[in-house]
């Protein structure tokens, strides 16, 4: 055996895609998962963990991230963060376009050792102004638009690109409405992709966004608070957002700066209307509150209530649905080899939403040790 042979031994082993959780031992070989069982044998394995005591997830994907860091105000350094919360993969939502993505791709994400994959923006510049002095919505100016150069550069890249992001509202999109998500479907088309749609103040209206989506397609920021909220202040859930899930419509939580609010996440969670994706939409304002990073945004689903599985799938096997990457977020043998190992602490902590509303709590994960590539990456201690 190779010496970068791995065994993780005697944790629980988390992985949604099997519908597993038992205590067992994980092993990888050339890169893979190659064996997840009882008592593995340890003979000539390089490198054996005991990871007893511990969660053993696959590599936790964190479906809406800005991480062009250096080429963008908002973009924050993907290894840190991988390092921080144990991220094996990365998906930027949309930080560049087609005007810059070449930049992104040379500096960012091929020297990241961590995965990084993309939403392509499509409008030209990408997020270009976000900070906590300017900010200017990409898609207000249809000059920006260009769905030709969008395309383009979606065909040459895509061995990284998972989808075409749009972002609408009137902070987004301004008087351009839900037009720019018009444009962004027919690329997505054309290109056979996805697409991710940020959805803020109205206008547009919630549901002028969300029945234009497509199966497959994801709406972020899905548990945003009033305005453009999926529950009425009853706590139904609105017909527009049922349909959508009916016919293949995925929600990802996008926590960010301003999109999540606990009592649109009670609500939702009430009714029976899980997130198909958990993810930070971590960026350099977010990453200081209320956001922090995915770990603080999957422990709010556990003081939630939502089961540990549950948000495991959100940060795993939901996500890699989400991107068409069956290969991600899975321990299935012969596999890519990444895993996160996961503690749950018991201390009292807080946490607070995008209106600053903050409930205590007592319960949170928290990075043990990350895993990629079938190497031990990463030790959290």
């Amino acid at each position: 055996m190779s010496s970068h042979d791995l065994l993780l031994t005697g944790g629980r082993v988390i992985d949604p895609s099997q519908d597993l959780d038992t205590i067992a031992d994980v092993a990888f070989v050339g890169g893979k998962v190659v064996a997840v069982g009882p008592n593995l044998p340890r003979d000539g394995v390089a490198d054996v963990r005991d990871v007893s005591g511990k969660l053993v997830t696959p590599g936790l994907i964190d479906l809406h991230t800005h991480v062009y860091w250096g080429g963008t105000s908002i973009g924050v350094d993907p290894t840190d963060y991988a390092r921080r919360c144990g991220t094996t993969t990365m998906i930027d939502a949309g930080t560049a376009g087609a005007g810059n993505f070449a930049g992104f791709r040379a500096h960012v994400i091929e020297p990241c050792e961590a995965r990084v994959l993309a939403y392509l923006n499509v409008s030209f510049a990408g997020i270009f102004a976000f900070s906590d002095t300017v900010m200017v919505g990409e898609s207000e100016d249809v000059r920006m638009l260009h769905p030709r150069a969008c395309l383009h550069v979606a065909n040459l890249n895509k061995d990284l690109l998972v989808g075409i992001k749009v972002r609408v509202g009137a902070r987004a999109s301004g008087a351009m409405g839900y037009a720019p998500l018009d444009i962004a479907i027919e690329v997505a088309e054309e290109a056979d992709l996805p697409v991710m749609c940020h959805l803020d103040w109205p206008p547009p209206s919630r549901r002028d966004v969300v029945t234009r989506l497509r199966a497959g397609d994801v709406l972020t920021h899905c548990f945003r608070p009033f305005p453009a909220a999926p529950a009425r202040g009853d706590g139904r859930v609105r017909e527009e957002i049922l349909e959508a899930r009916e016919r293949g419509v995925l929600f990802d939580i996008g926590h960010g700066m301003g999109s999540f609010g606990f009592a649109t996440a009670e609500a939702m969670l009430d009714a029976g209307f899980l997130p198909d994706a958990i993810s930070s939409d971590v960026h350099s304002l977010s990453i200081k509150g209320p956001a922090y990073d995915q770990l603080v945004t999957l422990s709010k689903f556990l003081h939630l209530g939502m089961s540990v599985k549950d948000i495991i799938a959100a940060t795993t096997s939901g996500p890699a649905r989400a991107i068409r990457r069956p290969d991600l977020g899975t321990l299935k043998p012969g596999r890519i080899g990444d895993a996160t190992v996961l503690e749950i602490s018991d201390a009292p902590v807080s946490f607070t939403d995008s209106l600053g509303e903050t409930r205590n709590g007592n319960k949170s994960f928290v990075l043990s040790g990350v895993v990629i590539g079938g190497k031990w990456w990463h030790d959290a201690a």
